[in-house]
């Protein structure tokens, strides 16, 4: 006796051998011989043979209108068997049953299983809803194959998948038919989705690449900002008292953010008063006011070669920023200073207006300002002895902050950046570069130091929260707990000299705001929100500094490739990290050998990748010259170096953001 049977969701024949009250030994046409319960066993026949039997009902099945079975089929629970006598209106071969077993097995959107031979039609309404649905589905893959073949086939992007190219690979729907396309298109191709889409044009190149996936991933709502977020306040700062400081600023052209400026006061009995005046935004942006809560989503200015989004709309900028000839609110530190020693005799802090006389730009002026023209005396600048002075009281506090430390600070060494005439990958390149400690550099940034150190230890003594960067035997970090940066050689490090730019700065000014007026601040220190802040804030400056140092290493390799260099000369920083010298690039190159930190070695450019940001280089030879002192606690010190940099102009802004991701 031949059977037809069920085993393990599978249909199957043979051949019974042997059979017990509740099952059979069953040989299989491959020989094989299985047990198969008496349950299961839904046909038997004498003719033909299982193999045949088991084709014959597979072809009968597929001239069998699955619509018309449908038709055909009782409400309710009902067997093959039964609606194989309904279909075939009369007594139905075994061969017949079997075909309309498979032909119901194989529809389950028309045929619900209700038991081993037994089924129930799918409702019409649910059926309808069903096939429109394959038919969905059936069109969806024909979409998709054709996106496949164009790709593939034609080597162009279909419109649809270039219109969200970026999206597919910054934060891919795995389940959308153009994800899908990309992925089969790109394993049939055998590279990746990326290098498929610049091939095929969906991404026009790189440098788009680079930029669009940064902005797609942080600024998912747009680089614009919501129209919500209202006018500056126009009578802000009238009541202020007007300082009768003559104060001036020192930032790049480019500079359109001006957090502060500086004055110089000569006193009576030999001392002098020093004034670091900050833009005030902390009297106009109020604690989660619209414009609050945007610059909150932000928190800081985004820099990169060619590139800058402000935290803050233009609007809110130009009502702050310390723009000459304007009374500009601020935030101002008085240093009453000792002419011979210049230590500190007394410091205060202000809420004022103050009146800024002129902006000196520092790649204007900056060749002129030397050691030099500083100790001669023959220094012809605007506010040259006010520079001097403040050039002397800073070599004072440098010194200072070096004995803390237990070390000098990184100095002389240039920090390179780029000047662009265009923004993609077609710009101009210019290479400037900035030398740390130079005397406008060395001003700039301890006073800024110098002010963010004093305003730190002010929020502690008044018991007042702030946000703090620390370093006590490890890296940097922010927090709401004050103490000391080993790194800077300071005791209180708060950042609070650039509140248009950073968040961080413009939180730590609404504090010291509000306890300059006698009310109560915003934030304590164990406010969840508070740690919230931080949190946010260390994720974006982080992704923020990490876009900033690939653009400058995509416009390095751009910078070799412009000018057709074939060698690079490079400093070994530590293992198989060497630092192209005249360039903001580090490189990793496989197989160099182990040599001393600051050993120069002459490479070879092999191959400029500008999608991976990898320059192919090999070792041409070891030079007999090495940069110790440029090296010398490199890896410990960068961040510690990129307090300093931020001198609080947007190129020192640039070179802290490089040096401190690193």
């Amino acid at each position: 006796m031949n059977l037809f049977f069920e085993e393990d969701g599978a249909f199957k024949v043979g051949t019974e051998k042997s059979s017990t009250p509740s099952a059979c030994q069953v040989e299989l046409p491959t020989g094989k011989r299985i047990k198969a319960k008496r349950s299961h066993i839904l046909i038997t026949f004498e003719n033909p043979s299982p193999t045949e039997f088991l084709r014959c009902a597979q072809e009968e099945a597929e001239t069998i209108d699955v619509d018309l079975l449908w038709e055909f089929s009782p409400e309710g629970d009902f067997t093959f068997g039964a609606i194989a006598n309904e279909y075939y209106g009369a007594a139905p071969t075994a061969v017949q049953k079997a075909a309309i077993l498979l032909k119901l097995h194989a529809n389950p959107v028309y045929f619900y299983r209700k038991g081993r031979g037994s089924y129930r039609k799918a409702p019409e309404e649910t059926l309808r809803l069903a096939l429109a649905a394959i038919e969905r589905k059936k069109e969806q893959e024909r979409v998709k194959d054709e996106y496949v073949r164009e790709i593939t086939e034609e080597h162009k992007a279909p419109e649809a998948i270039t219109a969200k190219a970026i999206e597919l690979l910054t934060k891919p729907d795995k389940n959308s038919l153009e994800w899908k396309a990309v992925k089969e298109a790109s394993d049939k191709i055998s590279t990746s989705p990326l290098r498929m889409l610049l091939n095929v044009g969906a991404i026009k190149n790189a440098w788009h690449w680079h930029v669009d996936s940064f902005f797609t991933v942080n600024f998912p709502h747009g680089k614009n900002f919501p129209g919500n977020l209202g006018t500056p306040p126009a009578d802000v700062h009238e009541e202020l008292p007007i300082s009768d400081a003559v104060a001036f600023s020192i930032d790049d052209s480019e500079t359109t953010e001006i957090d502060d400026a500086i004055s110089v006061t000569p006193l009576d009995n030999g001392r002098t008063r020093v004034g670091i005046h900050i833009s005030a935004p902390g009297l106009g942006i109020t604690h989660d006011s619209p414009i609050d809560l945007a610059a909150r989503e932000r928190m800081s200015t985004v820099y990169a070669p060619g590139l800058k989004t402000t935290m803050l709309p233009k609007n809110w900028i130009e009502a702050f920023t310390l723009d000459e000839g304007k009374a500009s609110p601020a935030v101002s530190l008085y240093a009453v200073v000792d002419n011979e020693t210049f230590s500190v005799i007394s410091t205060e802090t202000r809420l004022e207006r103050v009146r800024v006389e002129k902006n000196l730009r520092y790649d204007l002026i900056a060749d002129k300002v030397t050691e030099e023209t500083i100790k001669s005396g023959s220094l012809d600048v605007p506010f040259s002895s006010e520079i001097i002075w403040l050039w002397n009281f800073a070599k004072v506090l440098l010194k200072n902050r070096e004995e803390v430390r237990g070390r000098p600070e990184p100095v002389g060494r240039i920090d390179w950046y780029f000047s662009l005439k265009g923004e993609d990958e077609n710009a101009e390149i210019e290479l400037k570069g900035r030398r740390r400690g130079d005397p406008l550099d060395l001003l700039v940034a301890e006073m800024m130091i110098f002010a963010n150190c004093t305003w730190g230890a002010w929020l502690e003594e008044r018991g007042t929260a702030g946000i703090y960067r620390s370093q006590r035997a490890g890296r940097v970090k922010m927090t709401s707990v004050p103490g000391p940066h080993d790194g800077i050689g300071v005791p209180y490090y708060a950042w609070s000299t650039s509140p248009l730019r950073r968040y961080v700065d413009l939180i730590n000014q609404r504090q010291i705001i509000s306890t300059l007026k006698g009310e109560t601040p915003a934030l304590r220190s164990n406010d969840s929100e508070l740690f919230s802040i931080i949190s946010l804030f260390d994720s974006n400056y982080s992704a923020f500094n990490d876009f900033q140092s690939r653009m400058s290493r995509y416009w390095s390799m751009r910078w070799i490739e412009q000018e057709g260099i074939k060698e690079v000369k490079a400093s070994v920083v530590k293992g198989d990290l060497v630092r192209v010298e005249g360039l903001p690039m580090a490189q990793r190159v496989p197989g160099l050998p182990e040599l001393p930190r600051g050993q120069s070695v002459l490479m070879r450019v092999l191959n400029l990748d500008y999608v991976e940001l990898v320059m192919e280089c090999s070792l041409v030879k070891v030079l007999d010259e090495t940069h110790e002192d440029d090296f010398d606690d490199e890896i410990e010190q960068e961040e510690e170096a990129g307090e300093k940099l931020s001198a609080d102009s947007e190129e020192g802004e640039n070179q802290t953001a490089a040096v401190e991701n690193q």
